[in-house]
């Protein structure tokens, strides 16, 4: 199977993500994506966000009433410290432990860390070795990635 080179700058346009309690999931994105430099953008009807996540709390009119169910996310980071410090924020700001930070046991260069947001979501923060992000960058195919990425499995 040939690898797929994207032909748009990047797929996805944005995430939504629906919350039981927007004030604890503000407090917990804005502390974990701040150790990360990514202030949030801003804030209305009953949502915020920062980048491409929007967060909106089941009343928001856009959010219709219904939580999205648990996601996964994975935040880039520059270096292992910062995973390690994203990791402990997220802790002290209303987040689950779902895997200390360390290296991924088939793949030397993913150093990762998993916790779970106050509504249940996966958050992973990684950062990836030269080598792996070399491999990525040439645009790896998806059959290529399997081997290479996997969240642990909830407690």
């Amino acid at each position: 199977m040939a690898t797929s080179i994207p032909s748009r700058s990047r797929l996805i346009d944005h995430i939504m993500l629906v919350v039981h309690d927007p004030v604890a999931s503000r407090n917990f994105y804005e502390a974990v994506l701040g150790v990360l430099g990514v202030p949030l953008g801003g804030e209305g009807d009953d949502c915020f966000w920062a980048e491409e996540l929007f967060v909106c709390g089941t009343e928001s009119s856009v959010a219709q009433g219904y939580p999205g169910g648990c996601q996964h996310l994975a935040f880039h980071a520059d270096n292992r410290e910062l995973v390690d410090i994203v990791h402990a924020v997220a802790l002290m700001h209303g987040g689950r432990d779902n895997g200390a930070p360390g290296e991924h046991p088939r793949h030397a260069e993913h150093y990762a860390a998993f916790v779970l947001d106050p509504d249940g979501n996966h958050i992973e923060v990684v950062c990836h070795g030269p080598n792996l992000r070399r491999l990525l960058a040439s645009g790896i195919g998806v059959c290529d990635m399997r081997g290479l990425h996997s969240m642990p499995t909830r407690a």
